[in-house]
């Protein structure tokens, strides 16, 4: 079973009803048509700050049925927001402000880009009139065009609404390359064309999302890969980020049980599909992987990878060992066995073909040892709390094991929370997110909001650790405004572990806070602040019925880090030195 809002094109094979209201006359404004369309494509919520340029539309958004505006507290943690509404729902938006509101943004947008998120960056820009002759407006930069330069660079589309005439098919040809690209793109409005009437959108328009499909290469690729796994004796596959973003798990789901070849994951492909599958042995990250999993994994004379990023978090600081004459490397729009570069063939079609063709081989011939018996934190594993011992971070994640319901959403921060939740075993239906390949501190309190609010009948599990904490907690306050079905876990080790395990000095260093009490500072109920397995089962039996937001702060020793992360640091910490 896969979990569900898994990605768009999950959502667009269901082939949802199209909603648009339209007035009879068959007209509509600029920014209505926007909004029918986002409303369209599944988007309810648009995250933001309000700003004068973009209040028109604000005030639009208002008075329409939907999507409805999320206040945040900044534009940044706006970002992140949307980042992880997009991950669950397919699609995610912001609405701020020209320049200022913009480019406080702009770094969650680059991690969308990154980590191939499709997001949709809507900036209320000054009139088309002052566009035109330039004054020296507040928050201008002289140049009006240097933010939507700026926003090229991290988006896959771009368009200013300046011609009423065009701007319908604007707005369809960049939501279009949005979701093709599994990229950001970028819509600046002026505040003058909001309401300017246009033709209404057509309901029966969907976005192409297809890619154009060489077939010849297509058989030529297959019939390789087919050559090559005949003469293997133990193949594997890996599985990663793209299959999750382009919604290929019931294609991956079908080779594996035509094959009955093992698979892994890497981090980034976490819970592609549920993590008790029979063939599935864990996840691989170099040398941060579980011994059986690295060994497997790299001793395998034919690996098939699919959507693989090999970013150096996702790999164990660039520690993997693979032969690149052993790999099969299919990518959602090509494929390179050894020296063949087979372009224009998608990832989907190279699967259902391979799976038709493929013959299926014995576990006993193939050496799986499912993740289930392995994995590091597991149900399994029977967990008795000692009341008196202080948490560590294993006995934590033991105990979490434990705790997080089926069909959760898991939200892990860069450092201890992301590998340790890497090697927990994950209960059926669960939807993990992380940011491994960007990184960008902070981004899981943003994410956690918007995947809570895409949707608020599963729990969000948050782990983060205090330094990251303080740079996003002010948002803290709008899950609590909006009732957010969400456990926060403070990890408090008194600091940036993750940099003093690279490099350390005073600069990793942070000032203290009493982070169980924000939630009270911020309106809500005081959280719990835990240093023992007696005060942390305490807290994890009066939140773990809850459906509304908690906060659990938990206390560690400042250099307890999981092996993984230690050897990630050190890896992280030869790369700095060249």
């Amino acid at each position: 079973e896969i979990p569900a809002w898994h990605s768009w094109s999950l959502f667009i094979k269901q082939e949802y009803p199209i909603k648009i209201i339209m007035s009879k006359d068959r007209t509509t404004t600029v920014g209505g048509y926007l909004l029918d369309r986002l409303k369209q494509l599944n988007v309810d919520h648009l995250f933001g700050v309000p700003g004068d340029f973009a209040l028109p539309f604000n005030k639009l958004i208002e008075e329409k049925s939907g999507p409805k505006f999320i206040g945040t507290c900044n534009e940044l943690n706006a970002a992140y927001a949307a980042d992880g509404y997009a991950r669950l729902r397919g699609l995610g938006a912001i609405v701020v402000t020209y320049s200022v509101g913009e480019l406080s943004a702009i770094n969650g947008v680059a991690g969308s880009y990154a980590e191939r998120v499709p997001v949709v960056v809507i900036t209320g820009s000054p009139t088309r009139r002052d566009q035109k002759l330039q004054p020296l407006l507040h928050h201008s930069l002289g140049d009006y065009a240097i933010p939507r330069k700026m926003f090229e660079k991290i988006t896959a589309a771009s368009t200013t609404l300046s011609d009423p005439k065009t701007a319908g098919s604007e707005i369809d040809r960049v939501l279009e390359t949005c979701l093709a690209q599994q990229a950001p793109v970028y819509i600046s409005l002026p505040s003058d064309m909001v309401y300017q009437k246009i033709e209404a959108p057509d309901p029966s328009w969907k976005p192409n999302t297809h890619i154009e499909n060489d077939d010849a290469a297509l058989n030529e690729a297959v019939d390789e890969a087919l050559d090559i796994l005949a003469k293997s004796q133990s193949p594997v596959i890996l599985s990663d980020v793209e299959v999750i973003r382009y919604g290929l798990q019931k294609e991956l789901e079908n080779l594996l049980e035509k094959s009955g070849l093992p698979y892994a994951t890497l981090i980034m492909g976490k819970t592609v599909l549920n993590e008790d599958h029979p063939q599935f042995i864990g996840i691989y990250s170099g040398a941060t992987s579980r011994q059986f999993v690295r060994d497997r994994v790299e001793n395998a004379d034919c690996v098939i990878q699919f959507g693989v990023l090999l970013s150096d978090l996702n790999t164990g600081g660039f520690s993997v060992k693979l032969d690149i004459n052993r790999v099969i490397n299919v990518h959602h729009n090509k494929i390179k066995i050894k020296n063949h570069t087979y372009a224009d063939v998608s990832m989907k079609k190279f699967m259902d073909l391979l799976a038709q063709k493929i013959e299926k081989r014995s576990a006993s011939s193939l050496n799986i040892k499912p993740a289930f018996e392995g994995c590091v934190h597991r149900r399994s594993e029977n967990f008795k709390a000692d009341p008196s011992k202080e948490i560590t971070i294993k006995r934590f994640f033991d105990r979490i094991a434990h705790y997080i319901p089926e069909n959760a959403v898991v939200v892990a921060e860069t450092g201890n929370s992301l590998f340790s939740t890497a090697e927990t075993m994950m209960p059926k239906g669960v939807t993990y997110i992380s940011q491994v390949f960007y990184g960008s501190i902070g981004y899981t309190l943003g994410a956690s909001l918007g995947a809570s609010l895409a949707d608020l009948n599963r729990r969000v599990v948050l782990f983060i650790g205090d330094g990251s904490l303080q740079v996003t907690a002010p948002d803290l306050s709008t899950m609590i405004k909006n009732k957010a079905n969400i456990v926060v876990f403070v990890m408090n080790n008194d600091g940036y572990l993750i940099e003093r395990l690279i490099i350390d000095g005073s600069f990793n260093d942070i000032q203290p806070w009493k982070y169980h009490l924000l939630p009270e500072a911020f309106g809500g109920n005081r959280g719990y602040d835990v240093r023992t397995e007696g005060e942390l089962e305490d807290a994890l039996d009066k939140t773990r019925d809850e459906r509304s937001f908690s906060l659990i702060e938990f206390h560690t020793d400042k250099w307890d880090a999981t092996p993984a992360l230690k050897i990630a640091g050190e890896e992280m910490r030869k790369n700095t030195q060249g």
